[in-house]
């Protein structure tokens, strides 16, 4: 299970970039070990010295124990769901221990790409566990996960063991969503338009035909003006027309932007999909080299991944736009600050 969420920026009092570092106990532990030390050759007393192998014992198991339990140790990257930038999301993390003797207790789980450190309780020799996990990811992209940061006090807490190991798996993180309400000017014009007093249903009247895009029926096609151009072109009626939004994403960067300027107008043309499709919306994204259409599902999957992995051009974009078209642009702080 997991523990209270902490910010990914601030360390732990407990996290150290060092192998090894004495607790509390373990400093007052090795403190009495030298007193108890010194009043053996001072008296030369036998139970002393009895008690100091105990103690010394003690300390060099703890080190031991500690060493060999996490050395055996594996992580391994099993699952994430959808994740959104500056959003948790839940996963899951295979820890195997590989060791014969030492089965592993009071495991921690530390790394940049967790939203809070995962706690295991016990992890048996020659046996594998899945743990819970909350990511979370600071920007979108294709993210790699390279590791994760192991600590333990066990067997006596005397001291904190930490031990660094490779993981290997990567995440598409949607753009961060911005608050819905930033939208609600763009659809103020875009719900006018869509509220007609009365409109045919679908196979009535044909409002337009269009070159297919993934994620269109194939009971829409139209099929002799697709014979006759030798591509598949899709009827669509008044209805369709109505309830679909085109959102054209311009990804060139004026070399003035920065790169903030553009993630916020990526961030933007997410959120307004995003509240599109919750809305009911057939949405159509153009970009530089797709055009992708969806109401939900798998479709809205990918153009959400189409927006995570865009990257920025330098090369104006002129997609053909008609009246109804929303388009996001990179615009400057300044620019916004005026508009």
């Amino acid at each position: 299970m997991s523990t209270a969420t902490a910010s990914p920026d601030a360390a732990l009092p407990w996290q150290f970039n060092g192998v090894v570092r004495l607790t509390k106990i373990g400093i007052s532990f090795v403190v009495f070990t030298i007193f108890a030390g010194f009043a053996a050759i001072n008296t030369g007393n036998n139970a002393l010295y009895i008690g100091l192998s105990f103690m010394l014992a003690a300390l060099i198991l703890s080190g031991i124990v500690s060493k060999g339990g996490l050395k055996h140790l594996r992580v391994e990257f099993e699952s994430v769901d959808e994740a959104w930038a500056g959003r948790a999301a839940r996963g899951r993390l295979r820890v195997a221990n590989r060791s014969r003797l030492w089965s592993v207790r009071d495991l921690i789980v530390v790394s940049e790409e967790l939203a809070a450190p995962v706690f295991v309780a016990l992890i048996p020799r020659r046996s594998e566990i899945a743990v819970d996990a909350s990511f979370l990811f600071q920007r979108r992209g294709l993210v790699q996960l390279n590791s994760v940061d192991l600590y333990t006090r066990y067997p006596f807490g005397f001291f904190l063991k930490k031990r660094r190991v490779r993981i290997s798996g990567d995440v598409v993180v949607y753009p961060r969503l911005f608050d819905a309400v930033a939208v609600r000017e763009r659809f103020r014009a875009v719900d006018g338009e869509l509220q007609p007093a009365s409109r045919p249903g679908p196979g009535s009247d044909v409002h337009a035909f269009r070159e297919y895009v993934r994620g269109d029926s194939l009971r829409h096609v139209a099929w002799k003006k697709s014979a006759s151009l030798g591509r598949w072109i899709i009827k669509q009626t008044e209805l369709e027309s109505g309830r679909a939004v085109h959102v054209v994403v311009d990804p060139y960067r004026p070399r003035a932007a920065s790169d903030d300027d553009f993630e916020r107008m990526v961030s933007e043309a997410a959120t307004f999909v995003h509240e599109a499709l919750r809305r009911g919306f057939e949405v159509v994204v153009t970009l530089p080299r797709a055009e992708l259409r969806a109401r939900g599902g798998e479709a809205a999957r990918a153009i959400f991944r189409a927006l995570a992995l865009l990257e920025p051009v330098y090369e104006p974009f002129a997609p053909l736009l008609d009246r109804s078209s929303v388009v996001f642009a990179v615009r400057r702080a300044d620019e916004r600050k005026s508009a």
